[in-house]
């Protein structure tokens, strides 16, 4: 069982940015593909971002190419969401997941274990 936590979010005005995080206590990230989604209130979740196992190539939604990087740490077993240039529209609980495929996809069927979420909020 991977325990996975994410940090990092808050309140944050119109193209500002955050960072979000998300580690496994007892776990090595590396060994998993990480996604990355994000539910607003009334949507469903949408994947947003996802890296490969190790430095595995990273693939972004569109609607967050150029705004978005993410990224590891193996020496921290951490995996970072770069958020700048934030938009009112990117408000949304934010979601990490673990999955086992070599290659990473945003689709949610993909993950295995789920973090309890952090909340992004982009308003002035």
């Amino acid at each position: 069982q991977v325990h996975v936590v994410e940090s990092g979010g808050g309140l944050v005005q119109p193209g500002g940015s955050l960072r979000l995080s998300c580690e496994a206590p007892g776990s090595t990230l590396s060994y998993y593909t990480i996604g990355w989604f994000r539910q607003a209130p009334g949507k469903e979740r949408e994947g947003v971002s996802c890296i490969g196992k190790g430095d595995g190539n990273p693939y972004y939604a569109e609607s967050v190419k150029g705004r978005f990087t993410i990224s590891r740490d193996n020496a921290k077993n951490t995996v970072y969401l770069q958020m700048d240039s934030l938009k009112p529209e990117d408000t949304a609980v934010y979601y990490c997941a673990t999955g086992i495929d070599r290659i990473c996809s945003i689709s949610s069927g993909s993950y295995d274990h789920w973090g309890q979420g952090t909340q992004v909020t982009v308003s002035s």
